[in-house]
């Protein structure tokens, strides 16, 4: 073995931190099988004794590195989104949109960049089904020249809350029973508990107990934000917007009948095979934008609250608008590395690309990137399938820690004066962008109100056909039937009536459970009931009634964006919208 020409650190460096690609083609044929520090071993099987029958031996490194790597092999699997499949690929401009967003890739047709996908089952673990009747996990990684911007989406447009706080214990009850450790595919139970009592998550509950609960693979469904962000113009001006991805293969469901006779790994196969032999799966990326102005014309004519995670826009009014496509054209070669240890969130964000006040969306901006800092590390965005790819060179004074791969040399890790990292310009303002709050700090919590049930009866009215409408049924009945508790059921079938009535009879009669007549005479454990007939029933319990509920959960009302007199360092001056 010919010693190296080259002795220097900075050779071997030049090495190791170019290795990952080379690593993730090079064929076994090619390398010598090694001990973790290098060392050549002449059979990964053999083990040290002392004799032929004899103990092991403390001193053979390979077999105690081997095991004590095995046992460390596995990292905490997501808390949700366990179970997903994922793809390499690429987005192109198809229609620039420089006149709402500054972001660099909607600036110019045809301009590109790399990206990765992951799409994933919701509750399960990440042995679980993927046919289950779950909501699906829909995100994208757009490895931009100005940074990294994640789309952290879902295959429907709403959820089941608009509270962050719920979002823990929601998850608990989508999982194991703390006592009987079963999930909710055997007792539905704490599944049917909560939902009862936080009625805000029905237009979400329709749509998952309806034929999009079950997709046809990933290939076949289409990705929503949920979220509003907002797009910032070169101008600083600013408009809310939707993204939504929509696939080009269609959509289509699954039963679920036919869903028990699909592979566990249905949709992991369905989208690696396409990919191998060169089907290549492409969704449209459209945008729906609305201005302050028409957001709180939303809410004060239609009571939408572009805030509002169970709340969705009307395409006849906020009309999809393309703005690109991407491509997967590449499977992972190895899926550990490149789509488990894959890290989105909705804090990823770009010059342009900002955003909104919605609360569920500001709390998923720090856990997120926290759940990643547990999960795998605290330089996460470290690892090849992070790594930002920009188009100029890259610094901050994030140094050290565990697994610190890039640690930025000689670099001052403070801001120097003797050595001074460079700066770019501020692109965006943040005064105007995120807007003016004046108020007291309040105790947040929604109530139910009557336009919450607006969208899903719409979906029940106008969107299922009368087979749709059967399956959602049967879907309905099969889910209460494991549900051990006949009061939760009354409860979940009185919010079914306010969406219409013939579905509460349906139901009704498909499970032999006779609902409460609406939900004007129920309290709610978890939301307050704008509905309720008198004070009594209205507030959530444990808040005195004399805390005060919000008039308009949180949505931007009639001059909520208008300009406000504030006090600056040099006395009393206006400040607007856009920061003039």
């Amino acid at each position: 073995m010919a010693p190296s020409a080259d002795t220097s650190f900075a050779s071997h460096a030049a090495n190791q931190f170019t290795s990952y690609e080379k690593d993730r083609r090079m064929a076994s044929k090619e390398i010598v099988y090694t001990t973790s520090n290098g060392a050549p071993q002449a059979h990964p099987y053999e083990a040290q004794r002392a004799g032929d029958n004899g103990p092991l031996l403390l001193q053979d490194f390979h077999l105690i590195d081997l095991l004590s790597h095995f046992d460390r092999e596995r990292i905490p699997e997501r808390v949700v989104h366990a179970k997903g499949s994922g793809a390499h690929g690429f987005f192109e401009c198809t229609d620039p949109i420089s006149d709402l967003c500054m972001a660099d890739i909607f600036s110019e047709k045809g301009k590109k960049c790399p990206i990765t996908t992951r799409f994933s089952t919701v509750g399960g673990e990440s042995g679980s089904h993927d046919c289950a009747r779950d909501p699906r996990g829909f995100s994208v990684k757009f490895r931009t020249e100005e940074g990294n911007w994640d789309m952290v989406a879902n295959n429907t447009p709403v959820f089941f809350l608009r509270d962050p706080a719920k979002f823990p214990e929601f998850i608990h009850t989508q999982k194991r029973d703390p006592s009987t450790h079963l999930t909710h595919a055997d007792d539905s139970t704490m599944f049917w508990d909560y939902l009862s009592q936080n009625p805000e998550s029905i237009h979400q509950v329709m749509i998952l107990m309806g034929d999009r609960g079950i997709p046809d693979g990933y290939r076949k469904m289409h990705g929503y934000s949920g979220h509003a962000f907002k797009l910032v113009n070169k101008d600083g001006v600013w408009v809310y917007a939707q993204f939504h991805f929509k696939s080009q293969q269609g959509t289509g469901f699954i039963t679920q009948e036919d869903s028990a006779n699909k592979s566990p790994d249905y949709s992991q196969k369905d989208l690696y095979e396409a990919i191998q032999r060169g089907d290549y799966p492409k969704w449209d990326v459209k945008i729906q934008t609305a201005t302050p102005k028409q957001a709180e014309e939303m809410w004060e004519r239609q009571k939408i609250n572009v805030l509002d995670l169970t709340h969705v826009w009307p395409q006849r009014d906020f009309p999809l608008r393309k703005v690109g496509e991407f491509t997967l054209d590449e499977n992972a070669v190895n899926y550990f590395a490149e789509i488990e240890q894959v890290a989105f969130s909705p804090s990823h964000l770009v010059p342009g690309i900002e955003p909104s006040a919605d609360p569920v969306l500001q709390s998923r901006l720090f856990s997120y990137a926290d759940t990643h800092r547990h999960r795998i590390g605290a330089n996460y965005q470290q690892l090849p399938v992070n790594a930002a790819r920009t188009a100029y060179g890259r610094g901050d004074f994030r140094r050290d820690g565990a697994m610190a791969y890039h640690n930025q040399g000689a670099r001052p890790n403070y801001l120097s004066s003797i050595d001074p990292v460079g700066l770019a310009g501020r692109r965006v303002d943040a005064d105007g962008t995120h807007g003016h709050f004046a108020g007291q700090a309040v105790s947040f919590l929604s109530e139910i109100r009557p336009e919450d049930f607006a969208a899903p009866r719409a979906l029940w009215r106008e969107v299922f056909d009368g087979p749709a409408r059967a399956r959602f049924v049967g879907n309905v009945a099969r889910k209460m039937g494991l549900c051990r508790d006949a009061e939760i059921l009354r409860r979940q079938i009185a919010i079914f009536r306010e969406v219409d009535g013939g579905l509460a009879a349906r139901l009704e009669e498909a499970t032999g459970v006779r609902g409460y007549d609406g939900i004007a005479g129920l309290a709610f454990n978890g939301t307050h009931n704008g509905m309720a007939r008198g004070e009594k029933g209205r507030h959530a319990d444990g808040i005195r009634p004399s805390r005060r509920i919000t008039s308009c959960n949180g949505a931007p009302f009639a001059g909520t964006h208008e300009p406000i007199i504030a006090m600056g360092a040099n006395g009393r001056h206006a400040v607007g919208v856009n920061g003039s």
